[in-house]
């Protein structure tokens, strides 16, 4: 087991029942005897019943976003997100196979991180992203295993934001920092390619969605990308059109990235649900 993922261990809970979990040996338990493997490629499997299907990414996804990302062609979003995080420890939720989580650690070198992500190969990944990094099979989509007001920076780019989940992990001054793809975002391939649109009124949804959250600080991440066929196939792969039919890409061209990141503070006054900070009771 790593360095990392020990510390880490520290801030989980139980998905099942709640409770705190302990380094038993070759497995991670709760007192009520649930218990979770740690995997030799150095990730935790806190997937109730294992590893499932259905949306996470496969091996093969997560190997062609790995090389497009290494490719450095969303550098310019990993720095902004790199400028909004202030503190830790850092929880990148969906964080895929931990490439913005280590940029944000080697920005931050005296915090340590943790990436939660419903595909196993992308836990794979991450475990082996950053010495300060741990990674953990999880649904983000579900209660997070994770206890209450540990982590100082809460990240979310391109990925699930679960408002009161956030809420409840942020430790006194912490952050949620969001990245969402603006309308311009991959404009040049979203006619070509058949691809799902920036709904006009995600800003106003979100807003909505973060109405216990106040923005503290924004920027908008612009840059011209030259593609493969084979990276636009990548970046189509990397969003919600992954499960969609597209038309295949060919030939090399100019892509717009386009991001905005933005940083929220828990409004003052709003308190966060903590009904299970004992485990007496399920998440």
């Amino acid at each position: 087991m790593t360095q990392a993922l020990r510390e880490a261990i520290a801030l989980l809970r139980c998905p099942h029942c709640g409770d705190v979990l302990r380094h038993e040996g070759s497995a991670v338990r709760c007192p009520a005897g649930h218990a979770f493997d740690v995997a030799r490629q150095g990730y935790l499997n806190l997937l109730p019943g294992g590893a499932r299907a259905g949306t996470a990414d496969t091996s093969e996804m997560v190997a062609a976003r790995a090389a497009f990302l290494a490719a450095g062609h969303y550098r310019p979003l990993a720095e902004a997100l790199a400028r909004a995080v202030k503190q830790g420890p850092l929880l990148d939720v969906g964080g895929g196979p931990g490439y913005y989580a280590a940029h944000l650690l080697d920005a931050l070198p005296v915090t340590s991180g943790l990436t939660m992500d419903l595909s196993v190969p992308a836990s794979r990944r991450a475990a082996r992203a950053h010495p300060r990094l741990a990674a953990v099979a999880a649904d983000a989509w579900q209660p997070w295993p994770v206890l209450d007001a540990v982590f100082g920076t809460v990240l979310s780019v391109f990925a699930p934001r679960a408002p009161a989940e956030a809420l409840r992990v942020l430790a006194p001054g912490g952050v949620l920092v969001v990245a969402t793809p603006t309308p311009a975002h991959l404009e040049e391939l979203v006619g070509e390619l058949n691809m799902i649109t920036v709904d006009p009124t995600k800003p106003a949804r979100l807003a909505t969605q973060l109405s216990a959250f106040t923005p503290v600080a924004a920027e908008l991440v612009e840059d011209q990308l030259h593609l493969t066929a084979d990276e636009v196939a990548t970046v189509v792969a990397m969003g919600p059109s992954a499960h969609h039919r597209t038309q295949p890409a060919t030939g090399r061209r100019w892509v717009t990235l386009s991001v905005q990141v933005t940083s929220y503070a828990p409004r003052v006054g709003t308190t966060p649900d903590r009904a299970h900070r004992s485990g007496r009771s399920g998440p």
